[in-house]
């Protein structure tokens, strides 16, 4: 009888059995919450939220304020990759990986993946240990090869080996260190191929990595699915390693970069959406109109129908109806009676378009001094509009000090910058200046006053020779 009571209260035990995540900030952020999620696939799966708990501690005979938060979690925990989210905006969040342990871990909020120190975790600590390991072998590589490259010395290429082979060695430790951890798929992946001897110049290095970048990574591995670390190596593949200066180029080198990081992950329609919509989203930002449209063509519009979202698409759409490559979306206005339209406007061989505002105490300001330089260039047309709540203010500045543009005024009954024109504009600020051609075509989306005249002045030149 006391055996069976002795086994009851321990499988009671086991299954009321619980794991700790708990995290200190130091200093702590601004906020007083943090939220648990677990990484699926491109998703964020809800787990639990709590709020920090502030303390001041001494730390070497200083007060400092600290942060500190805990998680309790079933016994039943699915094993993967989590995150602490603790600001709505930003890189505000931390991720750890979980095998039923507990995981403890020391961070500062503003720089958090260079900071952190995980001081309860076996996982966690072998794969950090590791991360930042490897990190000093590969700078020692490094710099050994670009040494090599400017003074072509026979001791670079001892150096280069003996630094190789230290690499290789720590690889295998870890490798084996982790086998049978969720780390060890983490490890695995993150080995970085270098050649087997020094290279002589840098196009056959930067080609050696762009070829074998993806060598070790295990696009099939659910581990790693469920997790940052796929898109974290698309990434720096697309946006770090080879990106040109020349603009021609560059767009060139992102669809070659593109086409790969899509032949690795074309065994999963699910992984396909995600990095597809991953590098769309980045495209977007970047109000690069040429590949997002490449990307939907290609890509995104040939996954399987119930893997698109019409409103994603409409949404990136609608960001880009303004941007170079674009004709300028239209909008009308009357001059002492005649109605203008800007698709029909003919009287530049190219035109300025200028979003200001009488409000806008740098419009005031910049725009005299943009009038004064357009002088110079009567062939372009300038477009003026004014993003006003009442024509008070405008009537004034287009009698007296914008002669010879085209003004128009656009408002809203309950806020300006409800106003359609500027809502196609994706506008949030003024001044905002677009450059178009003859036919209205967006060529080019200065960023102020001084890009402007830059931009008119190499034309110019250009023109004359």
């Amino acid at each position: 009888m006391k055996k069976l009571l002795a086994l009851l209260v321990f499988v009671t035990s086991i299954a009321n059995a619980q794991y700790t995540i708990k995290g200190t900030m130091t200093p702590p952020d601004e906020g007083d919450w943090v939220i648990l999620y677990k990484l699926e696939g491109a998703n964020q799966k809800f787990v639990l939220n709590t709020t920090i708990k502030f303390e001041t501690v001494n730390i070497g005979g200083n007060e400092q304020k600290i942060g500190r938060f805990q998680f309790d979690l079933p016994a039943d925990t699915k094993k993967g990759t989590y995150r602490v989210t603790y600001r709505d905006k930003g890189a505000g969040f931390v991720d750890f990986l979980f095998n039923k342990e507990n995981v403890e871990f020391i961070f500062n909020p503003v720089y958090p993946d260079q900071s952190i120190v995980f001081t309860k975790s076996i996982e966690n600590k072998v794969y950090r240990e590791y991360l930042e390991a490897v990190s000093l072998k590969q700078k020692d590589i490094d710099a050994i090869q670009v040494n090599y490259i400017k003074t072509q010395t026979r001791d670079s290429k001892k150096a280069y080996k003996k630094a190789l082979s230290s690499l290789e060695d720590l690889q295998e430790i870890y490798e084996g260190k982790s086998k049978g951890m969720l780390a060890y798929h983490f490890i695995k992946s993150s080995k970085t191929e270098y050649p087997s001897s020094i290279l002589e110049n840098t196009q056959d290095y930067l080609n050696f990595v762009v070829d074998n970048f993806f060598t070790n990574v295990d696009f099939k591995s659910p581990e790693l699915y469920n997790s940052s670390f796929l898109i974290d190596k698309v990434t720096d593949y697309v946006f770090l390693i080879n990106v040109p200066e020349n603009q021609v180029l560059r767009q060139k080198i992102y669809k070659q970069s593109i086409t790969k990081v899509m032949e690795k992950v074309s065994h999963n329609p699910k992984l396909k959406k995600a990095v597809s919509e991953f590098l769309i989203e980045r495209f977007t930002n970047a109000r690069n109109s040429e590949i997002v449209d490449w990307l939907f063509a290609d890509y995104y519009n040939n996954l399987p129908t119930e893997l698109q979202d019409e409103k994603f698409k409409k949404d990136k759409v609608a960001l880009l109806l303004a941007t170079v490559g674009r004709i300028a979306p239209d909008f009308s206005w009357q001059e002492e009676g005649t109605d203008f339209k800007l698709s029909t406007l003919n009287d530049g061989d190219n035109y300025l378009l200028v979003f200001w505002s009488t409000q806008c105490s740098h419009c005031v300001e910049e725009i005299p001094q943009a009038h004064e330089f357009m002088k110079n260039y009567g062939k372009t047309s300038v477009v003026a509009f004014a993003i006003e709540q009442d024509d008070l203010d405008f009537n004034s500045w287009v009698k007296n000090k914008l002669y010879g543009w085209h003004n128009v005024m656009g408002t809203h009954p309950d806020n300006k910058w409800e106003n359609e024109t500027v809502q196609t504009y994706q506008l949030v600020g003024t001044p905002t200046y677009f450059v178009l051609d003859k036919n209205k075509k967006i060529i080019a989306m200065p960023n102020s006053l001084a890009d402007v005249k830059d931009y008119f002045e190499k034309a110019n030149k250009v023109a004359e020779e």
